[in-house]
């Protein structure tokens, strides 16, 4: 069997990584089985490492887009920045790095928005938000805001340690990645 022309790699932390669950059930794998259900020629490559930070995911993206050569860049980091307090220029900075990085190696990227829990104050977790539009501006990426916006705080929807999604929230977060992600499939 030849190999899909051209591929999406997916740069992300537990959320994509299906932390606590079968990751043939996690929202990367359902896109793969989406994209062939739709006969799109594509495949993907889920390069997403549990507890990565986006400085992490900053220097590895350069091996794995020489590795990939992919069309498209989903990138969902920054989750862990924010729960550990970090530096949100920090993270603008390695995020738009690496939307950088990746348009120059001839990809369109998705940049997929997170929320922190509001005990981290309303000015950390309001500058942490507007994070992602303003490196998705700056640097010509096309924005999700927000992964979980179709179930938001539904219980139902995480797991036990409130943070990650469920097997029955992976579709749904699918969803949204595509709204946004199947424009940039060309």
């Amino acid at each position: 069997m030849l190999a899909a022309e051209k591929s999406i790699l997916v740069v992300g932390d537990s959320v994509s990584a299906a932390f606590g669950i079968a990751q043939a059930r996690g929202w990367v794998a359902l896109l793969g089985e989406r994209l062939r259900k739709e006969r799109l020629d594509y495949s993907v490559v889920n390069a997403s490492v549990s507890g990565e930070t986006t400085a992490g995911g900053a220097a590895r993206l350069r091996p794995a887009l020489d590795k990939h050569n992919p069309s498209v860049v989903i990138i969902e980091l920054g989750g862990n920045d924010g729960l550990r307090g970090m530096s949100i220029p920090s993270m603008k900075k390695n995020l738009g790095d690496m939307v950088d990085q990746s348009r120059q190696a001839g990809a369109r990227v998705l940049l997929v928005g997170m929320r922190l829990p509001p005990n981290y104050g309303p000015k950390y977790t309001g500058d942490f938000e507007r994070a992602y539009a303003e490196v998705a501006k700056q640097h010509g990426a096309t924005l999700l805001p927000f992964l979980f916006e179709s179930f938001g705080t539904g219980r139902d929807f995480f797991q036990p340690d409130g943070i990650h999604p469920t097997e029955t929230a992976q579709p749904v977060m699918l969803e949204s990645v595509w709204k946004r992600l199947r424009p940039l499939l060309k």
